[in-house]
């Protein structure tokens, strides 16, 4: 008997977290390691001058951060909140996408600590979030 395939990524995220589907959050990369979102521009996100809207690209950090944290779960949990959320924005996204990368600081029993970079199409970094994840 073969095994069945490894499930869509992006499918598996949207079916955990639906907001994911509404902003077209697209997953590159999906472990216990690293989380890496995609989140294309579009004129619907965007502030005044077309700049991408500081919530949209927080959306994207949190849902990086949460999945992270989700994948680094001890046993016998059932699930993470967000307790703490701290962004430094350090650029305006006015085209492309950006990309968020979620990785773990710390993987307590009690809590999670997630740094989560945002880089824009050029790579440049756009911001950076550190959240701290309360354990369920």
């Amino acid at each position: 008997m073969t095994a069945d395939p490894p499930a869509d990524p992006t499918e598996t995220l949207r079916a955990f977290m639906p907001f994911a589907a509404t902003l077209g959050i697209v997953v590159l990369r999906y472990d216990h390691e690293e989380v890496r979102l995609r989140l294309a521009w579009a004129p619907e996100l965007c502030t005044a001058g077309g700049a991408m809207h500081g919530g949209a690209i927080m959306a994207l950090a949190d849902s990086a951060g949460g999945a992270c944290a989700y994948l680094n779960l001890p046993s016998g949990a059932a699930g993470t909140t967000t307790v703490e959320s701290k962004t430094n924005f350090l650029r305006a996204v006015r085209d492309g996408y950006i990309e968020a990368a979620a990785r773990p600081l710390h993987t307590g029993r009690t809590l999670i600590v997630v740094e989560t970079d945002i880089r824009d199409t050029r790579q440049r970094l756009a911001g950076r979030v550190t959240q701290s994840q309360l354990v369920l």
